[in-house]
C-alpha cells in the first residue's frame, strides 16, 4: 500500500513520529514523507523510506505552488494519507494529496479541531496512550497495526556527519557533555546563568561540558559559556544531522523539551531533561535509564507560549538538583562507549 504521511514540522515532532513510519516500514508499505525543510535531512535518513517531499512553509509560497505541488504528492498516488500534525495545514496537504483514505487525530485530540474536516477517518486517542509517540501509533490502528509501545528510530547518518563528530570528540580531553540550551519556546527553556552553573559541576565530573547552538543561538551560547566561567566550551556550527552524530558519541546529554533533546533520544544518548508546563510522560525521554528534572506549575500541563503562571517557573529548577541527576544517569550508563 503508498501511504503518505504529512508531520512536517517541528523536529521534535518529527522524531516522534519516526517510530509510525518505522512500523509501516516494517509492515512492507511504500511510505512517502511530506515536511518542512528544517527536519527534511533527519527524515530523509530513515531506513527504507521511500520519498521525501519537501514542502516549503506556508508563508513562502502562493497559491500557484502549492497546486503545483500537490500534483507532486498525486504522481505519488497515495492510497492513505495520514496527517499527524492536527493543523490545518498539514490536513490540507493530506487532502491535496488526492488520497481516498485520509486518517488523523479526532477534533478533541488535535490542535486546531475544525481541521479534522478535512480527513476521512479519526481516531480517538485512549488514556493508555499517554506518549506523543503512542498517540502517533494509534493513528494506525485502522490499518490493522499497533505497535504502540515500540521506539524505533531507523536513522542512519552520514559518514560525513559521523566523521565530523569523531574528529571533534578527538579534540576534547574528556568525555562529551553536550547542553543545548535553545530550540524552542522560552517559557519551558532553562535559563542560560543556570546551565552555566551545571556546566561548572559537569567540568568537576571531569566532563567537558560544550554548548549546542543553532541559528540565532550564538548569544544564547556565549551566555552560558561566560556563566560557567569559560568551563564550558561552544560546540563547532552543525547541521541537524551533524547534530544527531554528535549526540550518538556524547556521554551526556542535557536540553529542555526541545528538539535536540528528542533528537538525542533517537540516537540512544544519555539523558538529563528539564522540564517545567509540559508533561514528561507526554513529551520526555521514552528510556526508563533518563533522568527528567522537573519543576510543576499549577498550569500544568501546559502548552501555551504565553502563560503568566508558568512563565518563571524553569528558574526555580536549581543547578544542584540537575546535576544530581546527571550523578545518576552517569551511573546508569556507566558501560556507555562513544559511538
Amino acid at each position: 500500500m503508498r501511504i503518505l504521511v504529512v508531520r512536517l514540522s517541528s523536529i521534535g515532532d518529527v522524531v516522534h513520529t519516526t517510530p509510525m513510519v518505522a512500523s509501516l516500514i516494517e509492515q512492507g508499505h511504500e511510505v512517502a514523507w511530506a515536511v518542512e525543510p528544517p527536519a527534511a535531512p533527519l527524515v530523509s535518513s530513515i531506513r527504507g523510506l521511500g520519498q521525501t517531499f519537501v514542502l516549503p512553509k506556508a508563508s513562502a509560497y502562493d497559491w500557484n505552488d502549492r497546486f503545483r505541488l500537490a500534483r507532486t504528492l498525486r504522481d505519488f498516488n497515495p492510497e492513505v494519507a495520514i496527517d499527524a500534525q492536527g493543523l490545518w495545514k498539514s490536513a490540507f496537504w493530506t487532502w491535496l494529496s488526492g488520497a481516498p483514505r485520509r486518517i488523523g487525530w479526532m477534533a478533541d485530540n488535535r490542535r486546531e479541531a475544525s481541521s479534522s474536516v478535512m480527513l476521512t477517518e479519526t481516531v480517538a486517542c485512549t488514556p493508555e496512550d499517554v506518549h506523543v509517540i503512542d498517540q502517533h501509533h494509534a493513528l494506525l490502528v485502522g490499518l490493522g497495526i499497533d505497535d504502540r509501545g515500540s521506539r524505533d528510530f531507523p536513522y542512519v547518518l552520514p559518514e560525513d556527519a559521523l566523521g565530523m563528530a569523531a574528529e571533534y570528540r578527538a579534540t576534547i580531553g574528556n568525555p562529551l557533555a553536550l547542553i543545548a540550551p535553545g530550540g524552542g519556546w522560552e517559557n519551558k527553556l532553562y535559563p542560560p546563568e543556570l546551565w552555566g552553573e551545571v556546566a561548572k559541576g559537569l567540568a568537576e565530573m571531569r566532563l567537558a561540558p560544550v554548548v549546542l547552538w543553532g541559528p540565532g543561538e550564538e548569544e544564547l551560547a556565549g551566555h552560558v559559556i561566560e556563566a560557567s566561567g569559560h568551563t564550558a566550551k561552544r560546540a563547532p556550527e552543525t547541521s541537524v544531522l551533524e547534530l544527531a552524530a554528535l549526540a550518538k558519541g556524547c556521554r551526556l546529554f542535557l536540553a529542555a523539551d526541545t528538539g535536540p533533546l528528542h533528537i538525542a533520544g533517537a540516537m540512544g544518548a544519555p539523558l538529563v531533561a528539564v522540564f517545567g508546563p509540559t508533561d514528561p510522560a507526554r513529551n520526555g525521554p521514552w528510556s526508563p535509564q533518563d533522568e527528567v528534572v522537573r519543576r510543576i506549575p499549577s498550569c500544568a500541563p501546559c502548552h501555551k507560549r504565553s502563560c503568566d503562571i508558568h512563565q518563571d517557573t524553569m528558574k526555580k529548577i536549581l543547578p544542584g538538583a540537575v546535576l544530581e541527576a546527571a550523578t545518576r544517569r552517569l551511573a546508569s550508563s556507566a558501560d556507555r562507549t562513544a559511538a
